[in-house]
């Protein structure tokens, strides 16, 4: 498991590229019946990625559970949510399965003790994409279709941002302890998230941007509002923004990408706005 530490702003305003990139920047997250795993020490998130080709994959394949939770199985003291950005796949939770499709979601509540990732066709795998939160109490493990998502269209084709924000594992739609995710899909033309930029010093985020063509990029912006700072990003790559940062990004076409919160409270409009104008 990589593990990456809290990093101090002032610090942050030093780094080089690649200290960047180190820093903050999952660069590869699926690998063939495998389990990434970067264990984040801003508030404690977990971020994963598991393609099942031609295995059952367990979720704790290759991470030492007691050495890095101090636990016995990953999800005692944790819930996790899981989208599906592949092909067909299914998700087994202590025996019980759940069939995701391309976008489907699944939220599963702490204390799930078996886990296990697979694919329906070896040629079109599922790729998982996870990101696990700290747990208090259990709720209900819960499969989540597009359809049954809070929508929240916003932006303007005229500002390059017209968007479509898919609620998933929010207040709106299902109880967790502290973890929101969701999925947020421009429209073609538009390019530009989240403007105006701002930050929420009660909670960090986690993206992940896919649907991106493999000849484009995309350029998120971090940093304090004054001392912003970009990372250039592939397709199907993430990245960890802490609390005092800002989390925006212009790609050179269109894409999706999911977000992950995690923090004090799960109030999705807490945030603290930074006007563009202001921005440096």
């Amino acid at each position: 498991m990589d593990i990456r530490y809290s990093a101090n702003p002032n610090d942050v305003k030093r780094y080089t590229t690649e200290e960047l990139r180190r820093e903050f920047l999952i660069e590869e997250l699926y690998r063939a019946d495998e389990v990434v795993a970067v264990y984040s020490h801003v508030d404690r998130m977990v971020t994963l990625g598991c393609m099942p080709v031609r295995e059952a994959v367990p979720i704790d394949k290759g991470i030492d559970v007691w050495a890095n939770f101090g636990t016995h199985f990953f999800l005692e003291r944790r819930e996790i949510g899981i989208f599906n950005i592949g092909g067909a796949g299914r998700i087994t939770v202590d025996g019980t399965a759940y069939e995701l499709g391309h976008k489907d979601c699944l939220y599963i509540t702490m204390g799930a003790r078996e886990v296990v990732f697979s694919s329906d066709d070896a040629d079109c795998p599922a790729k998982f994409y996870m990101v696990s939160a700290p747990a208090h109490r259990s709720y209900e493990t819960r499969l989540l279709k597009l359809a049954d998502a809070a929508k929240r269209p916003c932006g303007d084709a005229a500002t390059s941002n017209k968007r479509v924000i898919n609620q998933f594992i929010h207040p709106d739609v299902l109880k967790t302890c502290q973890l929101s995710m969701g999925m947020t899909v421009l429209e073609s033309g538009s390019v530009w998230n989240t403007m105006p930029a701002h930050t929420h010093e009660r909670r960090m985020e986690v993206y992940m941007y896919f649907d991106v063509p493999e000849s484009d990029v995309v350029f998120h912006m971090m940093g304090q509002g004054n001392e912003t700072r970009h990372i250039v990003m592939r397709n199907e790559q993430a990245v960890i923004s802490p609390s005092w940062s800002i989390h925006a990004g212009a790609g050179t076409a269109s894409y999706t990408f999911i977000w992950a919160m995690g923090g004090e409270n799960q109030e999705f409009d807490d945030m603290d706005v930074i006007p563009t104008n202001q921005l440096k």
